[in-house]
Order: structure tokens, then sequence, then C-alpha cells
């Protein structure tokens, strides 16, 4: 039998506003204060799993053990059929500013840029199916923990279109729609999103008893 999320406290394990924002917004009804790792001044863990599952997880514990609280971490990323999956777990890395790229940070127009020139060298006819992913992982601080993966498919196109979303959102549009995520109004990108997909099934196991 699965542990079930209490009411009160939940740390969610990102320094990153916008992935706060979306998650937060998903938890308010179940009334779950969410905190972030990074207003609590949490560690960043290093991120050393080969999948999405390992890398959620590593977060969550990592949030858990250091904060004494529940905490819930997602690892997601953006998958392309013609490039073999990639960047997949190495979503965030593609757009890490090397040195002779300017300031370090990130640069999502660039890694956007970089998945577009890999599929443009594979010629005009290249398959543009992608996919998002999100894994969520819930940690406690005893050591227990949930995953709960999710996933959206759809295509990508060029160039980026819309200024809603963050990310790889302006060049992802959704299998059904023809307006990129960051086209999208966010109440309806967050109903439909990998990230809602993998929530639908954690409040299901976790709120629906």
């Amino acid at each position: 039998m699965t542990r079930h999320l209490g009411s009160g406290s939940l740390v969610i394990a990102t320094h990153n506003a916008g992935k706060l924002k979306e998650i937060s917004a998903l938890l308010e009804p179940h009334g779950l204060k969410c905190l972030s790792a990074g207003s609590l001044g949490l560690p960043e863990p290093a991120e050393t799993g080969t999948t999405f599952v390992e890398n959620a997880l590593i977060k969550a514990r990592a949030a858990a053990e250091a904060s004494g609280i529940v905490s819930l971490a997602d690892d997601s990323g953006l998958s392309v059929a013609a490039l073999d999956g990639r960047p997949g777990v190495y979503t965030a890395d593609w757009a890490e500013r090397q040195w002779f790229e300017g300031k370090p940070g990130r640069d999502w127009y660039m890694a956007m840029g970089k998945v577009e020139g890999m599929l443009a060298e594979q010629g005009p006819d290249v398959s543009r199916a992608a996919w998002f992913s999100c894994v969520l992982a819930i940690a406690w601080p005893d050591g227990e923990s949930a995953v709960y993966e999710g996933r959206i498919d759809g295509s990508l196109t060029w160039p980026p279109r819309g200024k809603l979303g963050f990310g790889y959102d302006p060049v992802f549009i959704p299998v059904g729609k023809d307006q990129t995520f960051a086209e999208l109004d966010p109440a309806e990108k967050h109903a439909m999103s990998h990230r809602a997909d993998a929530f639908a099934k954690l409040v299901a196991e976790q709120f629906g008893r």
C-alpha cells in the first residue's frame, strides 16, 4: 500500500520559479503549502541518474533529508524521435552555455536552436515527432518514496512561437493543437501537459481515497 501525503508543508525540490508556480497551482486544491528548495537555501544535488526516475528521486530525497519535510521533485524533459530520444534527461544541459557562448547560465533559445540544427542536418523530410516526459517523485524524510510518470506527444516547429511558457515550450506543438505550449493559455497547457498527466496519477493515488 502506498503511503499518503497529509496536509501541511511540502518542499518542491526546485530552484526554478516557473516550475514552482506550475506545481503549486496543481497542488493548491489539496491543502498543501508548497515551499521551494531555493527559498529554504537547500543545495541542488548533482543529477547523476541516467533516467528521469533516477534524477527525480535524487532531488526529492536530497530535499527531504536536508529539510526534514516531505519533498516532491520532478524531472522532465524533451525527447525527439529523430534524435534517438535526445536530449531526454539532458534537456537542461543542452541549454547551459559553454565558456565560449557567453556568461554562465541557461539559454533556452540556444538549446532550441541546437535541436533544430540537428534535425536540419537530416534533411527536409526528417520526422519532427517529439514528446515531453515528466516523472514526479515524493520522498519522506525516513526514506520512503513514490513515483508517478507522465507524457505528452507532439511535434516540433521552427522558429519558436509564443511567450507564455518556458524551456522548449515555444517549439512544441501538442497533438491535436496548432499552437505551441508557449502560445496556449497556461490553464489549458496545465490541463494537458506531461506534468498534468503525472499529477493526475499522483492525485488519484494520494488524494483519491
